[in-house]
């Protein structure tokens, strides 16, 4: 499956390298030397370099070697091929696109919603479910999503204003 993993900002310095907006869990692996990455307008990019600068990561490409020539590519999103359903790291390791789709039900068994999507927040990833009266946010941890079923599309989760009272 083709993913956007990030977007090119603006230019740093005179030698063609970009600001590079991350939006994949996985820098390292993803903007890695050697790494080839499509554009929807530039074709296809390979890494030539990798480093952080003051906390933003900064990519340069074969082929592209002054100012001039990345600014054309300002704004163009990155895309890499991903298998989705590889194993992870670990038995909670799931990507954004398993857990959209997945109904979410009570512990008793009743339908509660289905995942919308999942907010990547700096203390932990929330779910955000759409249930009949709207939609509810539920922090992604085991003590309030404690049954995961990919292969089903189903999940368990205790929403916290029930958590409260358990």
């Amino acid at each position: 499956m083709k993913l956007n993993v990030g977007r090119i900002g603006k230019a740093h310095g005179i030698l063609g390298e970009a600001t590079i907006e991350v939006r994949t869990d996985e820098a390292e692996d993803r903007f890695a030397i050697g790494a080839v990455l499509q554009t929807e307008n530039h074709g296809e990019l390979t890494v030539v370099s990798a480093r952080v600068h003051n906390g933003i990561l900064l990519l340069g490409f074969e082929g592209i070697e002054d100012r001039n020539a990345i600014e054309a590519f300002r704004n163009e999103l990155l895309y890499t091929d991903v298998d989705i359903d590889a194993p992870g790291v670990d038995e909670d390791d799931y990507h954004v696109l398993q857990l959209v789709g997945c109904k979410a039900f009570l512990v008793d068994g009743d339908e509660f919603g289905v995942v919308s999507d999942v907010l990547n927040l700096p203390g932990q990833d929330v779910l955000s479910i759409k249930t009949a009266t709207g939609e509810v946010l539920i922090p992604f941890v085991r003590q309030l999503v404690p049954v995961v079923d990919i292969k089903k599309k189903m999940m368990t989760v205790i929403p916290p204003e029930i958590a409260g009272s358990i």
